[in-house]
């Protein structure tokens, strides 16, 4: 017995007619009358009763009508979803990315996905640093959006912008423009600072802008998370230094002063993943 046979028997079922149904299925009467008797043969029951002028469901004919009908219904919506699963248009993907692009990129990212794949499922994270690779290697997420370079034999890693880095500094504040800055007066402020750990690239990009103004800034807060931060320096709390895409998320009560720095951008995702929903979204992307 295969689903044909039972889409055979459904429709003939409906016309009670052979030679409308042979028609309708596009295979001879011959052939339809052998599908049938074969799929009654396997059943070890009479499905119909036949003469030479007409064609009528048994009792056990009806009932299977009623129960198949129903069942494949909900077999070719089964069929058809992994069908989408196969093309990867159907889904959930996991993407982790940092803070500063909550309101630039993953926006704009995630609606040419929407676009392209309305039925995919997407859960978007926010990881500490020390725990971004670990994750991506052990799929509890599938792509991954960070400042740092991710030089892993297991993973990909591709640059797709580079973001100015600012100060970021309370509207009163006496900063006001990039010539307001030098190393005596930012010696004197109290920073708050991002932290992501010795081997992150981002942290070390912090720390080469120190050594260009030479201070040794000592942080009383530091957070990972850079709406955090944000809101501390509306508060007067300190000043930070943090990518510009930061502008975006509630710049109210706060002046970004561009510095000769740049941070990267880079996604990266697994090597060799036979998921083909990520193949998808890398070449969206």
């Amino acid at each position: 017995m295969d689903i044909q046979q039972i889409k055979y028997f459904l429709i003939l079922a409906e016309e009670l007619h052979f030679w409308n149904t042979s028609e309708k299925v596009g295979i001879t009467q011959s052939a339809l009358s052998r599908q049938i008797m074969s799929l009654e043969s396997e059943l070890n029951l009479k499905l119909f009763d036949r003469d030479k002028r007409n064609v009528s469901l048994t009792a056990a004919g009806q009932y299977l009508k009623e129960k198949w009908q129903s069942e494949l219904s909900t077999l070719e919506i089964v069929h058809q979803q992994a069908l989408q699963i196969h093309l990867g248009e159907l889904g959930t993907i996991k993407i982790a990315h940092p803070d500063s692009i909550s309101s630039t990129i993953i926006p704009e990212i995630i609606s040419k996905i929407s676009s392209a794949f309305p039925q995919l499922n997407m859960e978007l994270l926010q990881l500490p640093y020390s725990q971004e690779e670990e994750a991506l290697k052990n799929y509890k997420i599938d792509i991954l959006l960070s400042r740092d370079l991710n030089q892993s034999v297991f993973l990909h890693s591709k640059k797709l912008s580079s973001d100015n880095l600012c100060l970021v500094v309370p509207t009163d504040h006496d900063f006001k423009t990039p010539e307001d800055i030098n190393s005596v007066k930012l010696a004197n402020q109290k920073f708050i600072l991002t932290y992501g750990g010795s081997d992150s690239r981002y942290d070390s990009l912090l720390q080469d802008i120190f050594k260009h103004y030479n201070i040794h800034p000592s942080s009383f807060i530091s957070s990972q998370f850079g709406s955090t931060i944000i809101s501390l320096i509306k508060k007067g709390l300190g000043i930070a230094i943090l990518p510009l895409s930061y502008s975006h998320y509630d710049p109210i009560g706060l002046r970004f002063i561009p510095l000769p720095f740049f941070s990267d951008l880079y996604i990266n995702w697994r090597k060799d993943d036979p998921n083909i929903i990520i193949k998808n979204i890398m070449d969206l992307i």
